[in-house]
């Protein structure tokens, strides 16, 4: 079978309204002219909402890279024969799309990565909650929005990342530890504004509350080898640099590093070790990668439908396979990659709490100065 991707333009559809170059005049004439327009308009809208509504079709918008979400994709359309048409962007750029577009919106699912950004969405008013007994039974409850806004896919581990030969794994157990004064200019993190950090810091306030939260995060910046810049790939090349000894950072990007064809690359991700932290305690902070039915959806039961195989153990095997992420539930084999970092406690927290202290974790970035 031929799958069927397509990618639709990223250029945002515009209705401007037309100016008359006459004055206004309060006339039957207008009056009539005007409702005829206003009719014809809703019934081209509705005509074509219904034409969507039939096609054989879902559209997505997404955050993630083309080339991770293809096989996913690929598979769904084999098995289903609904075309999948993808629009890929970045995060900001998709949500605030999403709001301009409206209920003009051709995306049926917005696919995205972090429980922060899904709230973010859910925040702007551009999701819309489902219900489905698969999705319930499939996705544990701690992955997903208690009201259904959005599903978590799979799973992303935040560990501590050490330099073989300058640390001893021994020397840290906790990330609680990385506020030692003996980590001062050692440690590499990217910036604050990384969705990635603000949810790891958010989970402090969930466990621990805002004060302690405001300990660690000033801590932990008070240790800093250099100003925080670039993605967490970034901080793992400055680990097998020397630039610093220890990093934070998401196990998808280390496995990425250790199967590239770069050999710098791969030998940085050879030259660190992973440490699972936190593991007598609330165990290691993780994240989602998740989708979400927006509000303008034409294809509903198509959306549905996806975000059931995306939770499938089809996918889960594809997600876990060839994505090199943690699967949501247990019983899916991993990549060999990924086995070879052992098993590990992870935090169970309810995820949708993150995106809700949000707010208060860029207040205590900006208050300790992690910039």
């Amino acid at each position: 079978m031929q799958y069927q991707i397509k990618f639709l333009n990223m250029k945002a559809a515009a209705f401007p309204a037309g100016k008359s170059k006459r004055p206004a005049r309060r006339s039957l004439r207008g009056i009539f002219l005007a409702g005829m327009v206003a009719l014809a308009a809703l019934v081209m809208t509705s005509g074509s909402a219904v034409q969507a509504a039939d096609e054989n079709v879902v559209n997505i918008y997404s955050y993630r890279q083309e080339i991770l979400v293809r096989p996913l994709l690929d598979r769904f359309t084999e098995m289903t024969g609904i075309e999948v048409r993808l629009v890929s962007g970045k995060a900001d750029v998709l949500l605030q799309r999403l709001k301009s577009e409206g209920r003009n919106s051709p995306a049926d699912i917005l696919l995205t990565a972090d429980a922060g950004r899904l709230h973010r969405a859910q925040e702007a008013g551009v999701l819309q909650p489902v219900r489905s007994e698969l999705l319930d039974t499939l996705v544990p409850e701690q992955y997903r929005e208690p009201d259904g806004y959005w599903y978590g896919l799979s799973l992303r581990a935040r560990p501590i990342i050490i330099a073989n030969d300058r640390v001893d794994p021994g020397e840290l157990t906790d990330y609680e530890d990385l506020t030692d004064a003996k980590w001062r200019g050692r440690i590499c993190v990217r910036s604050s504004n990384s969705i990635y950090n603000q949810s790891h810091i958010a989970s402090f306030i969930a466990h621990h509350g805002v004060a302690a939260a405001e300990q660690w995060a000033a801590g932990l910046s008070a240790n800093f080898a250099r100003k925080p810049a670039g993605g967490d790939r970034d901080q793992i090349r400055a680990v097998a640099s020397g630039e610093c000894d220890v990093a934070l950072a998401n196990t998808y990007y280390l496995a990425r590093l250790t199967g590239s064809n770069n050999e710098n690359d791969s030998a940085a991700a050879a030259a660190v070790s992973i440490i699972w932290p936190n593991q007598n305690s609330v165990g290691t902070h993780v994240n989602v990668s998740g989708a979400a039915v927006t509000a303008s959806a034409k294809n509903l039961d198509n959306a549905i439908k996806l975000i059931e195989f995306l939770a499938g153990d089809a996918a889960q095997e594809i997600y876990a396979g060839t994505v090199n992420e943690y699967p949501i539930r247990d019983g899916i084999a991993l990549a060999p990659v990924v086995a070879s970092w052992g098993e590990f406690k992870a935090d169970d927290l309810e995820l949708s709490l993150l995106g809700k202290h949000n707010a208060e974790v860029v207040r205590i970035a900006d208050r300790v100065g992690w910039q």
